[in-house]
């Protein structure tokens, strides 16, 4: 038995849709535990100071994580270990070496530098949380969660080398891992420690997340060894490669430091509902569009690399189409039934109903870009496979700007104009509760998230005719289904209303599900009728049984 469960993560898949579903269904476990851990974090402490801490203290760690370990990022690295794989494993071994000292040395003595002045950076970042009781836990906490970006910066170089070998499922076991971490710090490190354990907890997940990759790692002998004589030729090539990724993850990260930030300026709790909020809308995106341009990318690279254009732009066609047909559907499920969402996955002990109205209005903004943040990925990796790094840098630098210049503009109007912010907040029916300015930050996200996905598109279409024509037949497919979705579940709300006793759990998840189950038949039947080749692609595929592809040989990936 533990022989098969081992021969089945280290199973070779290959297939844009086998490997997407793998992705996703593992992604979707993941998710799950993800929701759980959130469940867990709000259930224990409602959207107020404590969580305001925790969540802020991610941000400086996430920063160093996305500016430095993208130096051993599986899309930087793909292409230079199938160079040195064509070469030898021995090349292949001292180039991995070389990667690894470098990341050690940069990112330790970066991570020292933040955690001797992690009390005034946190005062400059967050300035309205210099004044709150838990301001030292909020210091104390950042510097333990310096910690995770070695560990995952370490554990994504070795997903490089599971990645150039097509073991998607030991790659997809990672984040299911993390957040096993996470709620085992929850639930036994924080009685034993208060909100430090907190922070244990997720070092502890960013341990899992990498202890998962050694046995292959070990087995095909691929472990790095530190040492100061470092190939600085190979460090620089390495680096030349990602420094148009890394400034635009930075970009991204900041924009996100900037949002947080403003969210330490409003009520109490803001910062909480913001991230819980932000991170039920990344369920769908994770299980969607990042297991769809992750699975995509490999191929993606190989046919670019081989001069196949033709079949490069049919693959991206493929990924395109089926982020379209799943995340558009998606949008209107979220914002119809944002209250039973928030209110089944986050709604129980301290987290109320005020924390649960706010957080579903919040959702509601964000899931509006869930299309666009899915094309966004998919356009990202497409134009990395194709060695066109310059043009994401430049569209995300914009987008990012962009994000913090309308939240700003946004939280100025909400606070001058009166109907500005009663069209919010009597459209989302929140006008009785304190704290609504927080909706101005998903608004400014979206707003700009959706801009850069429009010019993604327009760019893509340049550079390869026909794109935008091809998915004209499955985007108006699927928003003909997300509105018939929408009004559909919406109308089963209204009945179910009467129903059931939305005052307790099952009562508003049997609202929820049964209103959303309808909605879906309906989208279903009208995808059927309208004949989606989409619809028909994804029975065939579930059909074929992903999960018991068989193994072939690997691909070799280059940029």
């Amino acid at each position: 038995m533990v022989e098969r469960i081992l021969n089945l993560i280290h199973r070779e898949i290959r297939g844009v849709h086998e490997a997407a579903y793998l992705l996703g269904l593992f992604a979707l476990f993941s998710q799950v535990l993800a929701l759980i851990r959130d469940r867990l974090l709000a259930s224990s402490f409602g959207a107020g100071s404590v969580l305001d801490v925790y969540y802020a203290a991610f941000r400086i760690p996430d920063v160093i994580f996305v500016s430095v370990a993208s130096l051993v990022s599986i899309y930087v690295l793909i292409p230079f270990l199938a160079e040195k794989s064509a070469i030898s494993e021995d090349e292949e071994r001292k180039f991995i070496s070389t990667i690894f000292s470098a990341f050690a040395l940069i990112i330790l003595f970066i991570s020292a530098v933040m955690f001797l002045f992690t009390p005034q950076l946190l005062g400059v970042i967050f300035p309205g949380l210099v004044d709150s009781p838990l301001y030292s836990d909020l210091v104390i906490l950042t510097r333990i969660l310096l910690l995770q970006p070695i560990l995952l910066g370490i554990s994504s170089l070795f997903g490089s080398i599971t990645q150039t070998r097509q073991r998607f499922i030991l790659y997809a076991l990672s984040p299911l891992l993390y957040n096993l971490g996470i709620i085992g710090g929850i639930l036994f490190l924080y009685p034993l420690f208060g909100i430090p354990g907190l922070g244990y907890g997720v070092v502890l997940g960013a341990l899992l997340h990498l202890v998962i990759q050694l046995p292959f790692i070990i087995k095909t002998g691929f472990v790095p060894r530190f040492s100061f004589s470092i190939n600085l030729s190979e460090v620089k090539k390495v680096v030349f490669l990602s420094l148009p990724r890394t400034l635009a993850l930075s970009a991204n990260q900041i924009a996100l430091l900037f949002l947080i930030s403003f969210a330490s300026l409003m009520a109490v709790g803001s910062i909480t509902v913001f991230n819980l909020s932000f991170n039920l809308q990344a369920v769908p995106l994770s299980i969607i569009a990042v297991s769809y341009s992750v699975a995509a990318f490999p191929t993606l690279a190989r046919l670019f690399s081989n001069g196949e254009q033709k079949q490069f732009l049919e693959q991206m066609l493929v990924a395109a189409r089926h982020i379209l047909f799943w995340s558009t559907p998606a949008i209107a499920l979220f914002v119809v039934l944002r209250a039973q969402i928030v209110r089944v996955v986050l709604g129980s002990g301290a987290f109320d109903w005020a924390d649960t109205r706010l957080t579903a209005a919040v959702l509601a903004l964000f899931a509006i870009s869930l299309t666009a943040q899915g094309l966004n990925l998919l356009f990202i990796r497409g134009y990395y496979a194709s060695g066109n790094t310059k043009k994401p840098l430049i569209i995300n630098v914009i987008s990012s700007i962009l994000i913090v210049a309308f939240s700003y503009l946004f939280i100025k109007l909400f606070a001058t104009f009166e109907g500005w912010r009663f069209f919010f907040e009597s459209l989302l029916r929140v006008e009785d509760l304190a704290g609504t300015e927080i909706l101005m930050l998903p608004l400014g996200y979206s707003l700009a998230v959706i801009i850069n996905a429009i010019v993604f598109w327009i760019a893509f279409q340049k550079d390869f005719k026909s794109f935008s024509f091809s998915l004209s037949t499955v985007f108006f497919q699927s928003l003909s289904a997300a509105i018939v979705l929408g009004f559909v579940a919406y109308q089963f709300l209204e009945i179910l209303d009467n129903v059931f006793d939305i005052n307790t759990f099952w009562g508003i998840f049997l609202q929820g599900a049964l209103s959303g189950m309808a909605g879906i038949i309906a989208a279903v039947i009208l995808l059927k009728l309208t004949k989606s080749k989409e619809l028909s692609e994804v029975w065939k595929s579930l059909h074929h049984k992903f999960w018991k592809t068989r193994a072939v040989a690997s691909e070799q990936t280059e940029l």
